[in-house]
């Protein structure tokens, strides 16, 4: 669901301190989707914080008869964090933690910054997120403040994502505490927010485009030509333009660049010794589930249905 990497030499000098960086993506699966649609919170810590239970169950869920889930994302990220920061103190060396994500991947990231700044005390944990919807009530932000967590929302006006959930019910609502008191369900966002207009690229075409105001990559063409609150276009930004049309259809027809244009070689089939186009076979080391005895029988099971379609084919 991610990578964990660290600052190297060059890059460690340039900002005064060995950086730790945790990279989380967005969301794939289809049992994924459904768990982001979970929006009932439920309590996390020891306080009044809660998160969003979808959010929470992909943190922290582990299942023993998978071949990679016997862990939970929680704990495998925390046992390399943990195992870095202690080996860099070791050496004497200064050490900061930066969590980042896309939408799921930035729900993720609060999640994993919350664990990390609880149980390393004196770690300076930061969070940048993109197109991140909001992950838990007005305790859990105040609670991530209280611990030290730095937080930037990078947002699209036009993306829907980080309006939900509670996009009716959400944060404006403390305004009125004072009259209907503190609503524990209510969503609210964490952290200073970056904001980003489409209409600001020339580049882009105007008009309502949900899945391409959400793309990753119209993210990070818009904060690589983002100059300041005043001038919001940069003219030398460095990034191809190109890459916005990587899975969606939101570049000026002038351009010419196609739309979707990324995709797998032969969309994924692979030709095979008889010279037909079939779909790659899984080593069972490479498929996550059944595991044991059930790989070799599923494997088994693929090989026939293979066998199958080339006596069909031919």
């Amino acid at each position: 669901m991610g990578y964990v990497a660290v600052s190297d030499d060059e890059k460690t000098r340039k900002i005064g301190q060995k950086d730790i960086l945790v990279a989380w993506r967005g969301t794939v699966a289809p049992s994924e989707w459904y768990e982001d649609f979970q929006r009932n919170l439920e309590p996390i810590g020891i306080g009044d914080a809660k998160v969003e239970h979808g959010f929470l169950s992909i943190y922290t869920s582990k299942n023993e008869s998978t071949r990679y889930n016997k862990s939970s994302a929680s704990e495998q990220v925390m046992k390399e964090v943990t195992k870095l920061v202690q080996f860099y103190h070791g050496k004497g060396e200064e050490v900061s933690l930066t969590i980042i994500g896309h939408r799921l991947g930035g729900a993720l990231a609060l999640l994993n910054a919350y664990e990390a700044a609880a149980n390393l005390p004196g770690l300076l944990v930061s969070v940048i997120s993109f197109g991140a919807p909001r992950v838990g009530n007005c305790a859990f932000r105040d609670e991530l403040d209280e611990l030290g967590v730095k937080t930037l929302r990078v947002v699209i006006k036009l993306d829907l994502v980080p309006k939900m959930p509670g996009i009716v019910f959400n944060g404006s609502f403390q305004r009125f505490d004072d009259i209907i008191g503190t609503l524990e369900w209510v969503y609210t966002h964490v952290g200073a927010e970056l904001r980003l207009d489409v209409n600001s690229s020339p580049y882009l075409k105007r008009g309502f485009n949900p899945l391409g105001f959400h793309s990753l990559e119209m993210y990070l063409h818009l904060v690589d030509e983002f100059l300041n609150a005043g001038s919001t276009f940069r003219s030398d930004a460095r990034r191809d333009v190109t890459l916005v049309n990587k899975a969606c259809d939101m570049l000026v027809d002038e351009l010419r660049i196609p739309h979707c244009w990324s995709q797998l070689a032969n969309k994924g089939l692979v030709r095979n010794e008889h010279g037909r186009w079939v779909k790659p076979r899984r080593d069972p080391e490479h498929i996550p589930s059944p595991i044991g005895d059930q790989a070799r029988d599923h494997t088994l099971r693929i090989e026939k249905q293979e066998s199958y379609q080339m006596l069909y084919a031919s």
